[in-house]
């Protein structure tokens, strides 16, 4: 297994519009990111991911950009930005952009200049004459009519994100100087936003009718877009110390291997989204009840799908999901919850991703009013829950209450301050009443913490070599209220055993633990012969040097 940095790396993802507000006008900021640097070092991160700071009209709060060599004044400057970098790399973090090309804002010069047909720009998104039946993401109609240049237009996303035209050779070229751009100062990598959409059916026809994502046949990946990812690996990221991980729907293990398989490396990791579907019936909206074994068996087919010909992603949260807790486990037993769920997932192989917040044990929002959620596509689905599925608004409510991706998107809660140390003025989204409680300031110096658990689950991977690449087997697989699993480096093995309900279960696996330690464990006490509800014990055995 090669070894790289991005392996043994552990990733906090940042959303800058909720990190933290400096300048007081309710939003956060670089400068906000730059305060917070010791944190994220505390921690034990070594990669920071940094959601879009671009310029952008904010229609999806970022992932719609309008100049991509410029910062959104809302979070700074260039300046700013370069301070970051150099800051975070003179704490040894390294930065991971957000890389959004599927689609760009329709505000931006290129989509203005396809408008007009301008010579050699008329090509560079998806047009047609006529409209064609497919559906995006957000429960909308895929294609907009646009008067002036009286064609339709393709979005898979918000009509304000038009899709770009991969096969046009200019846009890879634009694709590539922004890379470089980026990677010149000082860049170390970047998150590739819906990637495995950039290709498109050529001529572009009708989709097979389906109750979600009509279309999505002629460009969820697509084979062409092998094509594109391979012209970007030799031409940019093939001769920079930098790595790449993408954000690929609807993939299984097979299909990943075409992306990150060791002797295709068109990427380096990808996110999958088999294990988020654990309380929810194809899509995050229609929910469904959750049980272990729903989370266990897509976890447990990746890693045995991707072991030793691939490299995992580790997340359960990020700017699109909703709180870990909430959809997994018991926000009643909050500290229980979070720390098994950290222990089931960061010692399996791959990289670790952390979202803000996560680290504290950060629940959903508590909002009570559709005007309190700010998301386009929450309140995109809303009126599809309400016009063609009939709910009730209290139906309709309760989905948003479950899946909206503003479940993540309010503020970081630093302190039990009125805006919980997020800012000084009114924030852009409104903050969880639970901040009094749960916050960075009540736990950074608790030794019985969230946070100081994750400290430790960090200090392991950098300790000991088989949490980063040592093999992966299930242990009692079929034990639905247990989640047992072993890894393997040389003669070294570590055990990780977890309760994954919130009920005392016995303590039995089908393995000798003589000559292991306890190296991490949850629970107060000795570790018996009863697992307390939600506990999760880690044993190691070493062989002597």
């Amino acid at each position: 297994m090669l070894r790289a940095w991005f392996r043994e790396g552990v990733v906090y993802q940042i959303y800058p519009r909720s990190f933290r507000d400096t300048d007081g006008d309710g939003i956060g900021d670089l400068r906000g990111i730059i305060e917070k640097i010791p944190h994220i070092a505390l921690l034990g991160a070594t990669i920071v991911w940094l959601s879009p700071v671009y310029a952008s009209p904010n229609d999806d709060n970022g992932y719609d950009i309008s100049d991509y060599r410029a910062i959104m004044p809302q979070f700074g400057t260039m300046a700013d930005m370069e301070e970051l970098i150099a800051k975070l790399h003179a704490r040894g973090i390294r930065l991971v952009m957000d890389l959004v090309v599927n689609h760009t804002s329709d505000e931006h010069p290129w989509f203005q200049r396809s408008v007009k047909k301008e010579p050699g720009w008329e090509d560079f998104y998806h047009w047609s004459p006529v409209r064609k039946n497919w559906t995006s993401f957000f429960g909308e109609a895929a294609w907009t009519f646009h008067p002036e240049r009286k064609e339709w237009y393709l979005h898979l996303f918000s009509r304000k994100q038009p899709d770009l035209n991969w096969d046009h050779p200019r846009v890879k070229e634009e694709v590539k100087g922004i890379l470089e751009f980026w990677l010149a100062k000082g860049v170390d990598g970047f998150r590739c936003d819906v990637i495995n959409l950039l290709g498109k059916a050529d001529g572009l026809p009708n989709g097979k009718k389906r109750l979600i994502l009509t279309g999505r046949e002629h460009y969820v990946n697509h084979p062409k877009v092998h094509g594109y990812l391979s012209w970007l690996r030799d031409e940019v990221f093939s001769k920079h110390d930098c790595f790449t991980v993408g954000e690929t729907a609807f993939v299984d293990p097979k299909t990943a291997l075409l992306y990150v398989g060791e002797d295709r490396r068109e990427l380096d990791m990808l996110f999958q989204f088999d294990h988020m579907a654990a309380d929810c019936h194809l899509v995050k909206w229609f929910v469904k009840k959750f049980r272990p074994m729903n989370l266990k068996k897509p976890l447990s087919k990746w890693q045995k799908g991707l072991m030793g010909r691939g490299w995992n992603t580790l997340y359960l949260e990020n700017h699109d999901q909703a709180r870990s807790i909430d959809r997994f486990a018991d926000p009643a037993l909050r500290y229980e919850s979070a720390t098994m769920l950290a222990t089931m997932l960061y010692f399996q192989q791959g990289t670790p991703f952390i979202y803000q917040g996560q680290e504290i044990g950060m629940t959903n929002a508590d909002f009570t009013e559709l005007g309190e959620y700010k998301d386009i596509e929450s309140h995109n689905i809303y009126k599809l829950a309400r016009r063609l599925f009939l709910y009730s608004h209290k139906k309709a409510m309760r989905m948003l209450k479950h899946s909206s991706r503003d479940n993540a998107r309010t503020p970081m809660q630093w302190n039990a301050g009125e805006y919980a140390g997020f800012s000084a003025a009114t924030p852009w989204i409104g903050v969880n009443r639970n901040h009094a409680e749960v916050n960075v300031e009540a736990q950074i110096d608790d030794p019985g913490s969230i946070f100081a658990y994750y400290q430790k689950i960090l200090g392991l991977r950098k300790k000991y070599d088989i949490i980063v690449y040592g093999d992966y087997e299930d242990i009692g697989f079929r034990q639905r209220r247990l989640y047992a699993y072993e890894r393997r480096l040389g003669d070294d093995s570590l055990i990780v055993v977890c309760n994954a309900t919130n009920k005392p279960i016995p303590f039995r696996i089908r393995r000798n633990l003589y000559g292991y330690d306890l190296v991490l464990c949850n629970a107060e006490g000795p570790a018996g012969a009863v697992l307390k509800p939600f506990e999760a014990r880690v044993y190691l055995k070493r062989t002597p040097s």
